[in-house]
């Protein structure tokens, strides 16, 4: 899937791009994100298919032999062991192709996100007001 040269102004864009075979694979990881972060945004940022709630939340695009999905560093770290089987980075996950997308798995990183995001702001807010 060579989406290097487009320019996608929304995921639907994106995913019209793959291969009909990809294009169900994203729908589903997309109806999940959906289903975990409600009111989380889509967007595309840096030119992959992005959501984002007090922040960015979780990323993914289609490449030929994978799926990439881009949870952050500390959910990599927090399902590691779940992960396992897949190959990871630091803030990277890699589905294969031919394989069958670990949709709980991804909706329990997803909430996990929405959570880590969330308490940005309660971080934020519960500091004591400043001194006069």
């Amino acid at each position: 899937m060579d989406t290097s040269k487009r320019q996608f102004k929304t995921i639907d864009e994106y995913v019209a791009s793959s291969p009909k075979s990809v294009q169900i694979i994203l729908q589903k990881l997309r109806q999940t994100i959906r289903k975990a972060a409600p009111g989380a945004e889509e967007t595309i940022s840096y030119q992959i298919p992005t959501f984002r709630l007090n922040g960015y939340l979780v990323f993914f695009a289609a490449f030929k032999n994978h799926i990439g999905f881009y949870p952050m560093p500390a959910a990599i770290r927090a399902f590691k062991k779940e992960l396992s089987r897949y190959g990871t980075a630091k803030g990277t996950v890699r589905f294969p192709i031919g394989e069958p997308l670990p949709l709980s798995l991804i909706s329990k990183i997803v909430k996990f996100r929405v959570k880590e995001n969330l308490g940005k702001n309660k971080n934020r807010n519960n500091l004591p007001p400043k001194k006069k």
